[in-house]
């Protein structure tokens, strides 16, 4: 099961079954003697409100120790914060232990070193790495020091004084922590700025009595929306990890692809980054707004090295990642992207009459087909096949873009078609001005992925 939880930006996997004392030390080692090569000298680790999270610490501190790398302790965070303790220049490197918004049985870890994501062929050279410790079996010895530091007041301090201008602000605003991680520091900064604030869940608990931590699942907004129908005026949502947010008003659920575009109106020529489910309103309405809009693959480690590479202000993902290099360091945090939203209302900006004034679209949610690990990108490529021999039901295809899946664009509308990078699913999107072609296209795709599907 080793090989399957090295995913393309991060490592995730069952806790005893995928992540134990063995496999999670191995991994600790060969992290550690990678940093060092790198020339990092120290990493800081912290951790989600997880069941697991003390035993994985435990062993993935013992196995980095083995390497000779300086540890440090930052506790139970959002992974976000872990970012910033090397973003800030406090460390070389960083590991966060998080599940993110996988059921409770899960954990994993994202990687940072020297300000990069550490991904994709990297992760993969890792998990050779750790195999063959396994294989020798390497015995790594109990060693859990670790250096305790307190990064979670100096990022309180920073948001703090970022945002001290919306101190006293005249809102109400219902926020559900879940019981992730988001409640070990979103109390104190609320009571800082003395925001007019309903803090729902905020105690860290990995059973997660309330609810489950995602927030792209409607079911999980319930507690949100109901207080949105009494005196609550905005309300937002974080998962496990807190780096990825719902922001709901008393009329809708915005995405992040319309949080992209809100955000961009008080930019000035800003550049932004889009993944390949984001909608084309957002691409032709920052354009057409002095902006520079850019398509790029899906996943956190994807776009943070997109945007370095193109110089990018902003970026955002439909499921409510957003990364702002504007004012900030260009990782995703929820929280600090929840804070900007704030000031836009302060600034004036009504939320769902811009979003009214938008081009009418019709657009599906995520659609998953399950599949198998070993399957996924083969049906992707199967389907490129077809694409290209062509599909006489479907309207003229103005452009297909195969940076991540496809993505088939018509005269009045497209269509996704991608494996994801970390469950055994294809995903599925469509968009179109009006609600019969989204239908159309919903039905000729998934009729031609039953029908590859049947012919593997």
């Amino acid at each position: 099961m080793l090989e399957e939880i090295f995913r393309e930006y991060d490592i995730r996997g069952i806790y005893e079954r995928d992540l134990n004392e063995t496999s999670v030390k191995a991994i600790g080692l060969n992290l550690g003697r990678e940093m060092l090569k790198r020339g990092a000298k120290n990493v800081s680790v912290g951790y989600d409100a997880r069941l697991s999270a003390e035993d994985i610490f435990g062993w993935l501190v013992s196995g980095l120790n083995a390497a000779g790398i300086d540890v440090f302790d930052i506790g139970l965070l959002p992974t976000p914060v872990g970012y910033f303790s090397v973003f800030n220049d406090k460390f070389d490197a960083n590991i966060m232990i998080t599940g993110s918004h996988n059921p409770k049985e899960y954990n994993g870890f994202k990687i940072t070193i020297f300000k990069d994501s550490y991904f994709g062929a990297d992760l993969q050279k890792l998990k050779d790495e750790a195999v063959s410790t396994i294989k020798a079996k390497t015995q790594i010895k109990d060693d859990f020091r670790a250096i305790k530091f307190d990064i979670a007041s100096e990022y309180k301090k920073f948001i703090i004084y970022q945002f001290a201008h919306l101190k006293n602000m005249k809102l109400k605003i219902v926020m559900d922590c879940a019981n992730g991680a988001v409640g070990a520091v979103l109390p104190e900064i609320c009571k800082s700025l003395n925001l007019d604030a309903e803090i729902l869940y905020p105690n860290p608990d990995g059973n997660f009595p309330n609810h489950h931590p995602d927030p792209s699942e409607e079911k999980n907004l319930k507690d949100i929306k109901e207080a949105l129908k009494g005196e609550f005026e905005i309300g937002f949502g974080f998962d496990g990890d807190g780096d990825r947010i719902a922001v709901l008003t008393k009329n809708r659920n915005i995405k992040g692809d319309e949080l992209a575009y809100l955000y961009s109106l008080v930019m000035k020529n800003p550049r932004v980054l889009g993944e390949v489910k984001c909608s084309q309103n957002m691409y032709d309405e920052i354009d057409k707004n002095g902006g520079k809009s850019f398509m790029g693959k899906t996943g956190h480690s994807n776009i943070k090295k997109a945007m370095k590479e193109l110089n990018i202000d902003m970026a955002a993902e439909v499921s409510g990642h957003i990364f702002f290099k504007e004012r900030y360091f260009g990782f995703d945090d929820a929280l600090y992207a929840m804070f900007r939203v704030l000031e836009l209302v302060q600034k004036g900006i009504n939320l769902d009459a811009e979003l009214e004034k938008l081009p009418k679209v019709f657009s599906t949610d995520e659609i998953k087909v399950e599949t198998s690990e070993s399957k996924k990108f083969k049906i992707i490529e199967a389907l490129k096949l077809e694409l290209a021999k062509g599909v006489k039901e479907l309207p003229e295809v103005k452009e297909i873009i195969d940076i991540d899946g496809v993505r088939v664009r018509f005269e009045d509308g497209w269509a996704l078609v991608r494996a994801s990078n970390t469950t055994p699913v294809i995903v599925t999107r469509f968009e179109a001005k009006s609600e019969e072609l989204v239908k159309k296209l919903q039905s000729i795709f998934m009729n031609l992925l039953d029908s590859i599907k049947k012919g593997m």
